[in-house]
């Protein structure tokens, strides 16, 4: 290691293995982001249906809770279906509920109120209220009603 480099990691009082970290999860995090970026809305959809079949819900009270965050009726949930549409372009056209920050929680091991990425967050929104139905909770639970 160079002198600079000593004298910097001295300076910020962290270990050569702690600067390894930091950089590993950053890069894992952007790569991370970049793949749900690039995965399509078609590619997930049917996994979301399934979820909440298997446990006694609606297509149509998934497609509520799709509406409700991202203002998308039906017909144009089809489409962006029929033209495989990446999460990047599903919600780039979503009008996001005012009310979408007030989900919070933890889903597929991330602290929603903590994503930096975003679109990663919104993704994870959806990710929670399809979870949420899923597991039984009443509908004006799961978006947010007073």
């Amino acid at each position: 290691m160079t002198g600079d480099a000593v004298r910097f990691e001295e300076s910020l009082n962290i270990s050569t293995k702690q600067i390894h970290i930091i950089i590993t999860y950053h890069t894992m995090n952007a790569s991370h982001d970049e793949r749900i970026a690039r995965m399509t809305f078609a590619s997930v959809y049917p996994h979301y249906v399934t979820k909440v079949e298997k446990k006694g819900r609606t297509i149509q009270e998934l497609h509520q809770i799709i509406t409700w965050l991202t203002g998308y009726d039906d017909k144009q949930l089809q489409q962006l279906i029929n033209n495989k549409a990446t999460f990047e372009t599903f919600f780039a056209g979503a009008t996001l509920n005012p009310n979408a920050h007030l989900i919070t929680g933890t889903i597929c091991g991330y602290r929603i109120e903590n994503i930096e990425n975003e679109l990663t967050k919104q993704v994870r929104y959806l990710d929670k209220l399809i979870d949420e139905l899923a597991k039984g909770r009443k509908m004006e639970k799961v978006l947010r009603v007073a």
